[in-house]
């Protein structure tokens, strides 16, 4: 035994171990947990991303063919209404990030809750639904021009002669005296002839179609400046079955046209402008 043994010293051998080999396999170890964490994490986010995109599913029952109304928009209050919609735009916008999607989305604070109307929103209950959840309905200043007080969104140019029609019969006996409904739609209407239209008349209710009414805020033909409500016509669903959110071209017409500034500028005033009939 040698004396530094004897006194607890070092040994003469030290032990072979290869340090760069072990280092080594230790960040072999730690990628591989890492590849497989992120693997973990990407299928996660790709299961969370599917969650999204997966519907509210709308009860066949709710379709009612006979009346032409989906029954399943009276249910919702603001919230639900909104996470519908931004469900659709969520589908519809597969290929855009996280980040383009948010701002496409319609803020729940600008949908008012109207949940509490109980009936079938039929074209004959239109005007009552307009009186009963947008209150006096004071008719525009006459010295405005193009400026009405209520815009009316519809899916089609068919449709939106059909409401049309319906306001001006149906909201005198609503008690509103004075009902100028103007047509802004494309069917049989020239752009230009709408244009001199709303920049020579005064105007209390518009109904068209969205890429209509954009076209005409876009000229400067089309006035906010007495704008109170903007009624969606979400409910009414055609031969086959589809309403104006089922469809992707006209739905994505209709939430750029929502989220125009000129409605959303002013948060305060965007607060409850939407009414989804």
């Amino acid at each position: 035994m040698s004396d530094s043994d004897a006194e607890g010293g070092v040994p003469l051998l030290e032990p072979e171990f290869d340090t760069e080999s072990t280092l080594k396999k230790r960040k072999r170890d730690q990628e591989s947990a890492d590849a497989n964490g992120s693997k973990k994490a990407r299928k996660k986010a790709k299961r969370k991303e599917k969650k999204k995109l997966k519907l509210k599913e709308i009860n066949e029952d709710d379709l009612d063919e006979e009346l032409g109304v989906n029954h399943a928009f009276e249910k919702m209050d603001g919230q639900l209404l909104a996470d519908y919609i931004n469900s659709r735009t969520r589908l519809y916008g597969k290929d855009l990030s996280s980040v383009e999607l948010e701002d496409k989305f319609i803020p729940s604070y600008t949908i008012k809750d109207s949940s509490s109307w109980k009936e079938p929103r039929t074209l004959n209950n239109f005007a009552a639904f307009l009186k009963r959840q947008a209150g006096k309905l004071e008719p525009s200043p006459e010295t405005s021009r193009g400026a009405p007080h209520t815009l009316v969104i519809t899916a089609s140019g068919i449709r939106a002669a059909d409401v049309c029609r319906a306001l001006k019969s149906d909201m005198p006996k609503q008690g509103i005296k004075r009902n100028k409904v103007d047509k802004l739609f494309a069917k049989h209407i020239k752009l230009a002839e709408q244009v001199t239209q709303l920049k020579s008349n005064n105007s209390d209710l518009g109904v068209g179609t969205p890429e209509r009414l954009s076209a005409l805020l876009d000229a400067k033909a089309l006035s906010t400046a007495n704008l109170e409500h903007i009624i969606v016509d979400t409910s009414y669903i055609d031969q086959k079955k589809r309403g104006i959110l089922d469809m992707k071209e006209l739905h994505e017409s209709l939430i750029r046209l929502l989220l125009r500034k000129e409605f959303l500028g002013d948060e305060k005033l965007a607060r409850g402008l939407f009414l989804f009939y």
